[in-house]
């Protein structure tokens, strides 16, 4: 993320913010926490009414003779935390690994799944999109690592444009509000159940109907009072 100014970050926390909300932001935020102390204070005083506070210390961006602090992670004031610099010789912006722990991630909070789509039009796709290709920037090289990596970049933007993904919803079905009451009343009520089947007993299969209404009440209120 990069930030233009305050005013337009206080727009999209607003616009965001809940009493239950917890903010985590991290990105280019343009503002060299080494040496630019007025535009540093600007924004660590405004983000503190969201209990926010900067925890990036080391340098994050290092060319030549510059030394840096421009991306930086802000994250609430009263957690737990631990980070360090990750050089990934990928970008002239160095990583940074924040691990929070005792996070609670919901169990039954939606997932994708990532699919590909793979038939012969796309397998024919990516041959056609490869036949076009010249690899002018292949052949005219003679550093070996800069070879591969221009082989490999146009490759996979061909292999990725053919073959492309889609994003399926799926839900947990873990149920974290059902105790171990609750599945034994389940699986009794499965052999109430059993039972019925092959009995003609009437007080059999009215006191069943009563052990099914009172286990619904049970679950309906237990998941009331968990969720």
């Amino acid at each position: 993320m990069v930030i233009s100014n305050v005013s337009s970050m206080e727009i999209i926390l607003n616009s965001l913010y809940k009493h239950n909300t917890e903010f985590i932001i991290c990105g280019d935020i343009i503002i060299n926490y080494r040496t630019q102390q007025q535009q540093k204070n600007q924004l660590d005083n405004f983000l503190a009414t969201y209990n926010l506070i900067d925890i990036v210390f080391f340098p994050t961006r290092i060319v030549n003779n510059s030394v840096t602090l421009i991306d930086n992670i802000f994250i609430d004031n009263r957690r737990s935390y631990t980070i360090k610099p990750c050089s990934n010789r990928l970008s002239d912006h160095d990583g940074q690994i924040l691990s929070l722990p005792n996070l609670f991630i919901p169990s039954n909070s939606v997932t994708y799944i990532h699919t590909e789509r793979s038939d012969n039009n796309a397998i024919a796709d990516f041959q056609l999109q490869l036949s076009y290709e010249e690899w002018d920037d292949v052949f005219v090289n003679n550093n070996v690592n800069e070879i591969f990596n221009n082989f490999l970049n146009t490759y996979l933007r061909c292999y990725y444009s053919s073959f492309t993904k889609k994003a399926t919803k799926t839900r947990s079905n873990f149920n974290h509000w059902i105790t171990t009451g609750i599945k034994i009343s389940c699986e009794r009520k499965r052999e109430l159940l059993l039972l019925c089947r092959y009995s003609n007993d009437p007080n059999l299969k009215t006191y069943y109907k009563k052990y099914c209404k009172l286990l619904s009440k049970v679950i309906l209120s237990t998941k009331k009072a968990t969720l």
